[in-house]
């Protein structure tokens, strides 16, 4: 399985490989939402990938959703992502910024206006948030207006300019994992009756008009998004017409050109199958806990363009010569994922 160690073209850009660095939430920015200095270490050590995806990071105060995520809409935000884009560029490597809207999942304590979460509907996700004294239960958010989806629309694709400003290759729409935009697919987040609930038409038009803003603000082929059909976090169900909802966010996003569409892929493979002939730009492929002797298999077959890769990742910087050389893989340890310092972020050794 040698194809995803060759070269290909993404948008306006070269790749030295077809493997994809996934975007894992780390917790370690700046209270003010600046990434650490100690990010552009981090990024940087892992450049040997195709592409790297960024952590998701927030477009406004009203996106955060966790502690110690970093954002990309003020002056200090952009410096300090500029320092990770140089560093990434330096090894030749790729980065995306992932443009991540955590809606409904947050709690006033974790963002920088201490305000109540605001989300498609009033409909609390039923689960706890971790804050500065400990899980606490996620409160019920605040319906946004109209008016205030149109300005969120407007809040992405001002993050969007500024990541470019900042240096990076493009950006990644979080479209998964309970977020903002995947609420707003799910009849059981989402009970609106404007133009953005009810339909299918209308519960994906949110994610359609961010999509197209961002791509008139630094063009389709810096665009990208990402989904996770079918996958229930933050209290997400989507549904018997999810499958046919993706079917048609699918198809209306590929008439803009966008880079790529990234799916995290959980099992529905018929539905994987319609993406992959809906879809004529690159689909990346995320397969959560894909054993390693199967890595580049998708590739292969034809089935996606690119495969993208957490923790293995995650904990080894040199994750390509790895498996170049066919050599084990550091195991990742759990416990530094979140928060901390270099130890588990830093400090994963790598073969030379």
């Amino acid at each position: 399985m040698n194809k995803m160690f060759t070269p290909t073209s993404l948008g306006r850009y070269e790749l030295s490989n077809r493997l994809v660095m996934a975007p894992m939430t780390r917790s370690r920015a700046q209270t003010d939402g600046t990434p650490s200095p100690l990010a552009a270490t981090y990024y940087a050590q892992r450049a040997s990938v195709g592409l790297i995806v960024s952590e998701g990071t927030q477009p406004s105060e009203d996106g955060q959703g966790y502690l110690t995520t970093p954002g990309i809409y003020t002056d200090a935000h952009v410096a300090g992502w500029k320092a990770i884009t140089d560093a990434v560029h330096q090894q030749g490597g790729r980065l995306f910024i992932q443009l991540m809207h955590a809606g409904r999942m947050s709690h006033p304590d974790n963002t920088p206006h201490h305000r109540q979460p605001v989300a498609p509907s009033a409909i609390a996700p039923n689960t706890g948030m971790f804050t500065l004294t400990g899980m606490q239960d996620i409160p019920v958010p605040r319906a946004l207006t109209t008016a205030e989806v149109q300005q969120t629309v407007q809040d992405f694709r001002y993050a969007a300019r500024r990541a470019i400003e900042a240096g990076a290759d493009g950006v990644e729409i979080h479209g998964a994992n309970g977020y903002l935009v995947q609420q707003f697919f799910a009849p059981n987040a989402n009970t609106r009756t404007d133009q953005y609930g009810g339909s299918i038409q209308n519960r994906a038009r949110f994610a359609i008009e961010v999509a197209t803003a961002i791509a008139e603000e630094i063009g389709a082929d810096r665009t990208a998004i990402r989904f996770s059909p079918g996958n229930t976090l933050g209290g997400i169900d989507e549904g018997p017409e999810g499958s046919d909802l993706y079917r048609y966010v699918v198809a209306e996003l590929n008439k803009l050109g966008l880079v790529y569409v990234h799916f995290m892929h959980l099992g529905n493979e018929a539905l994987l199958q319609d993406i992959r002939r809906l879809w004529t730009g690159t689909l990346i492929l995320n397969r959560p806990s894909r054993p390693r002797e199967q890595i580049g298999s998708d590739i292969e077959s034809g089935l996606a363009d690119l495969e993208a890769y957490g923790q293995m990742v995650l904990a080894n910087p040199d994750f390509v010569t790895r498996l170049q050389h066919n050599v084990p893989m550091n195991a990742a340890d759990r416990a530094t994922f979140f928060g901390g310092d270099a130890k588990g972020y830093t400090d994963y050794p790598s073969l030379a």
